[in-house]
């Protein structure tokens, strides 16, 4: 039985649809870079990167025959740089055993590497017109609050009784389920604010919003997390020979794994610490300057970082497993994730900027 709310929603939809570049194919190629670049990211951030990487790899086959470093100089500022590898893993995949074609079904995209509930219902739904529900917070929001629903959306019972719900209650016509997935989005992005921000007079199903009606939108949804995120002290080291900065990459296994990174070690270590770090590395340290602190928050994890610029007379090359190169050969060829952005900026070097045969992009 269709909701009293799907029709008000979708009309809407139709008419205030955000104009994004992803919408304007239903090729599910783009569909899957898109939803992929959505998570844990804002649609007017992804943009630049979605339209940079398709540009550079327009289809599956080029994506499964990318250069890892390419690949993460590409994804360089978005963060969560499983997701790009899980992308390639994906791309070789289908390219290998289906051809470069994808599965057509929630069901079977669930199967591919890193694609879960959420981006299979989109794909499925927007791509090949499958009546299935793309549930994220945008959806959990607007749907706790249609239905003042004080569970806990974090549940992941919760979750799964919500989408079949969207199942029950979606439209007639099989083939908008997409559009109603994407009017969701669009609702808890524009109007269905998360916090104590949703637009209520605005919003094109406030008729039927129990929260509304009562006041309580602002309080919902619930969210519980179990436990929390740990606390990692970490010293950040810019080793400059000349215009020449050191770099190094991180193991391919683990946080942040195949990225490269400014040379650091755990703890927080005073200056004179500092110039002991350097000559336990061959370098020798004539002068060493203090850096702003910073912080970087993870899924799981904090990084509390101190910083030091040290000069470093001689160093030029690799050594140790440090490799020195300038500013804008780093921001070319090294993917530097955004965990450093801070340090990256002390060092004049652009995290995120990428360089495609001698151009800006």
């Amino acid at each position: 039985m269709q909701a009293e709310f799907v029709e008000p929603l979708l009309e809407w939809y139709y008419d205030n649809a955000r104009d994004l570049p992803w919408r304007r194919s239903k090729d599910p190629y783009r569909v899957w870079i898109s939803e992929i670049m959505l998570q844990q990211t804002r649609a007017q951030a992804v943009i630049p990167y979605y339209e940079r990487f398709l540009k550079r790899l327009p289809d599956l086959w080029s994506l499964a025959e990318c250069p890892d470093d390419e690949l993460m100089k590409l994804w360089e500022g978005l963060g969560y740089y499983s997701r790009a590898r899980n992308l390639k893993k994906t791309a070789v995949l289908l390219t290998n055993e289906r051809n470069g074609t994808f599965p057509r079904s929630a069901d079977e995209l669930r199967k591919l590497p890193g694609i879960g509930d959420y981006t299979a219902g989109a794909i499925a739904s927007i791509a090949f017109g499958e009546a299935v529900p793309a549930v994220d917070g945008n959806v959990l929001r607007v749907m706790a609050r249609l239905k003042e629903d004080e569970r806990n959306i974090l549940d992941q019972a919760v979750k799964k009784e919500i989408a079949a719900d969207l199942i029950n209650e979606g439209p007639e016509e099989p083939f908008r389920f997409g559009d109603l997935n994407q009017a969701f989005m669009d609702l808890g992005s524009m109007i269905c604010l998360p916090h104590e921000k949703p637009l209520c007079e605005e919003c094109p199903v406030r008729s039927c919003c129990l929260a509304a009606a009562h006041g309580s939108a602002g309080r919902l949804p619930v969210r519980l997390k179990k436990g929390g995120r740990r606390m990692e002290r970490l010293t950040v080291f810019i080793f400059r020979d000349g215009e020449k900065i050191a770099v190094r990459k991180r193991p391919e296994r683990g946080l942040l794994a195949g990225l490269y990174e400014f040379p650091n070690r755990k703890g927080t270590l005073t200056a004179d610490e500092a110039i002991r770090y350097a000559a336990e590395n061959g370098l020798f340290a004539v002068r060493v300057q203090a850096l702003p602190a910073a912080k970087h928050v993870f899924s799981h994890v904090t990084w509390e970082m101190t910083g030091y610029e040290v000069r470093v007379p001689g160093a030029s090359g690799e050594k140790d497993g440090f490799i020195f190169a300038e500013p804008a050969e780093i921001e070319g060829n090294y993917p530097i994730p955004s965990a450093f952005a801070a340090y990256a900026k002390a060092a004049g070097i652009r995290v995120g900027a990428i360089k495609n045969k001698g151009e800006d992009v």
